[in-house]
């Protein structure tokens, strides 16, 4: 089985790799298990709820919150767990999240496939509506329900913050 904790986090045309754990329409969370090496179902979603896009992380990174960086591929392809996306980062969602008492960052990065034609004109998270901009808050605060977890938006950043967090999550990873 692949160790897609492991995998390059670039791409070799200089784009960021993706590994989906949770494909658009699901509704329910899946997670790759490190010592199981495979993907496992984590938990379902509040009823009606759906994910609005590809989820998943970038791999060999480790965000704040331990795991590695989080990422939301903005698409309309179809995909399954265990695929990988070359993509370029678009934005950030920058979030605080409490839980078991403690208070950290767990920000969702934004990304679009560097082979969509339909989404080759996305440069900025920022340029996203402002209702779309809700939605995707909205949803990630009920994806959150019975889970013990709470959030709080800290705002939206463009491109550049998205390749920082990147950044930030390999360095953090390399010397770990």
């Amino acid at each position: 089985m692949t160790d897609y904790l492991h995998l390059p986090s670039r791409f070799h045309l200089g784009g960021v790799n993706v590994v989906v754990e949770t494909p658009r329409g699901a509704r329910t969370k899946f997670k790759f298990d490190e010592q199981l090496q495979a993907f496992r179902m984590s938990r379902p979603l509040t009823l009606g709820l759906r994910y609005p896009f590809d989820w998943g992380f970038v791999p060999s990174s480790c965000a704040e919150d331990g795991d590695p960086l989080d990422a939301l591929v903005l698409h309309d392809g179809e995909s399954y767990p265990g695929i990988v996306i070359p993509c370029r980062p678009v934005g950030v969602l920058e979030v605080t999240q409490r839980e078991d008492g403690k208070k950290f960052r767990n920000d969702r990065v934004l990304f679009v496939p560097m082979s969509a034609p339909r989404q080759k004109n996305m440069r900025d998270a920022l340029s996203l509506s402002k209702p779309m901009k809700e939605e995707l808050e909205g949803f990630f605060q009920a994806a959150i329900a019975g889970t013990g977890k709470a959030i709080t938006f800290e705002g939206w950043r463009g491109p550049r913050a998205a390749m920082a967090a990147v950044k930030t999550a390999e360095a953090k990873f390399d010397k770990g």
